[in-house]
């Protein structure tokens, strides 16, 4: 399904900035600028350090030492005459949380199309993030050494600013110049839930004991489930079960799978297991039997960082004594068996990697050549760019493609391939232009048409419950896309506590 968005030449082009954080914003050219909406339309007043003299008329403003000349909220600097513009590919456009700040259920706030969201603000509704005292457990914060998300530059995660098209970026942890060889870069650290054990300062007994009376005796107190298990993040998870085993010398998974069944059940058990455990539970069942189930393996290798990569991997061999690699050599075939494998090998360009102009344009025109550019498709090239690149560089090379060859690359793969590498290379594609309205239209395709696939659905619902900025995100890219609220959309598809479970997880 395609995102409706805009032409990609009229997006501005800045690196996306992680959703909730803000940044200074620039229009696209040809473009008036966008205030924030908290500010309403039209520039705030120009800043001078001390109230001019009057102005005689035609005669241009007058200047005080020391005070920053006008400008126009969000306007670039302004340029030398015949100096080439600024053009800084793989940048997203300034954005906010979808849906905010004035987004009530209904009526949402004019936003542009598909991956262009309007100038950074918070993300829409965003809770307030819970400290644990762990050196890296403050859920949705970065690790020490990184720039909280409120400053308006260094965002974590985020690529540097880069230099004007044409330029090669300045140096960064010994980058060198274009056309030598390039340095590693930092990694990014594993998400929340894959990676080593911490203690965090967080006491689960509580939660624990709860979960145990809910389940004891005749009955069982479905919605005490839920309020105990449905709000927590990974960390806090695994808290839980190891105080439900000591205090009670019982297994949490065990004791929720007897006591409920069917979708609340498979709902339920994804939290109890943690994001890492569950994911190696669905690889298995998507390989395990007659037929492959392509989504599920979309959904939990693809667009995702080498650091957690390599801990689904370590797990997976840990826990069915095969490794990753021979199953998918055993499932999958051909090119696309060639592109997962790509995949698997975790050797994506980190996101800390700078923007250099020129390899975009590389990058783009051997897409072209792979695809529209000559008789048949080079899909090997094609799997392996949109494997190997950041986020941030998919991101670019889909503007420098649309600008280059007025198309929208997602519009090439559907034309040029099919089955399954057709929906893992859009996957991947859209993985780095927007996540969160990858993951909204995810989950409509979930409970679109006859029957919903109730699976996906919880599986997808969960997932994205782990990460609460995102989750926050990906309702308000819901609500732009399809008019209509997440939540809403989802008590039309399920039922009983079913429903309460995955509208708990959506913080409703």
């Amino acid at each position: 399904m395609a995102y409706n968005q805009p032409p990609y030449g009229q997006q501005p082009q800045y690196p996306q900035p992680q959703y909730g954080g803000q940044q200074p914003q620039y229009p696209p050219q040809g473009h008036s600028p966008q205030p924030p909406y908290h500010q309403g339309y039209g520039a705030p007043p120009p800043q001078q350090y001390a109230t001019p003299p009057p102005q005689q008329y035609g005669a241009p403003p007058p200047q005080h030492y020391g005070a920053p000349p006008p400008q126009h909220y969000g306007a670039p600097p302004p340029q030398q005459h015949g100096a080439p513009a600024q053009q800084n590919y793989g940048a997203p456009p300034p954005q906010q949380g979808y849906g905010q700040p004035q987004g009530q259920y209904g009526a949402p706030s004019p936003q542009p199309g598909y991956g262009q969201p309007p100038p950074g603000q918070a993300p829409y509704g965003a809770p307030p993030q819970q400290q644990y005292g762990a050196p890296q457990g403050s859920f949705g914060q970065p690790p020490p050494g990184q720039a909280p998300y409120s400053q308006p530059s260094g965002q974590y995660g985020a690529p540097p600013a880069q230099q004007g098209y044409g330029a090669p970026p300045p140096g960064q942890y010994g980058q060198p110049a274009y056309g030598q060889p390039q340095v590693n870069f930092p990694p990014a650290p594993p998400s929340l839930g894959y990676g080593p054990p911490q203690i965090i300062a967080w006491d689960g007994s509580a939660d624990a004991d709860g979960c145990r009376k809910a389940m004891k005796g005749f009955g069982t107190d479905e919605k005490s489930l839920i309020r105990h298990l449905a709000t927590k993040d990974p960390l806090q998870i695994e808290v839980i079960r190891d105080a439900y085993h000591k205090r009670h010398k019982r297994h949490l998974l065990s004791d929720v799978k007897s006591e409920v069944s069917g979708y609340f059940e498979e709902g339920l058990c994804a939290i109890v297991r943690g994001p890492l455990q569950q994911d190696v539970i669905q690889l298995r069942d998507a390989m395990d039997g007659p037929g492959t189930k392509e989504k599920v393996l979309n959904d939990v290798l693809l667009g995702r960082s080498n650091a957690d990569l390599l801990a689904i991997k370590s797990l997976y061999q840990r826990t069915y004594h095969q490794s990753l690699e021979s199953a998918i050599k055993a499932d999958l075939s051909m090119k696309t068996e060639r592109h997962f494998l790509m995949v698997l090998a975790a050797t994506r360009n980190q996101e800390s990697t700078p923007i250099n102009p020129q390899e975009i344009d590389h990058d783009a025109q051997e897409l072209y050549k792979a695809t529209e550019g000559k008789t048949g498709t080079d899909e090997l090239l094609v799997c392996n760019i949109l494997t190997q690149k950041s986020d941030a560089q998919i991101r670019a090379i889909a503007q420098a493609y649309r600008s280059k060859y007025q198309r929208d690359f997602e519009t090439v793969i559907k034309n040029e391939f099919s089955g399954h590498m057709k929906e893992a290379l859009i996957y991947q594609l859209r993985t780095g232009v927007d996540k969160a309205m990858r993951d909204a239209q995810l989950l409509e395709d979930a409970m679109a048409g006859m029957g919903t696939k109730d699976r996906l659905l919880v599986n997808r619902v969960v997932r994205i419950h782990w990460d609460k900025n995102h989750m926050h995100n990906v309702k308000g890219a819901y609500q732009t896309r399809f008019r209509t609220t997440l939540t809403k959309r989802i008590r039309g598809e399920t039922s009983g506590d079913y429903e309460t479970l995955m509208c708990a997880c959506l913080g409703e």
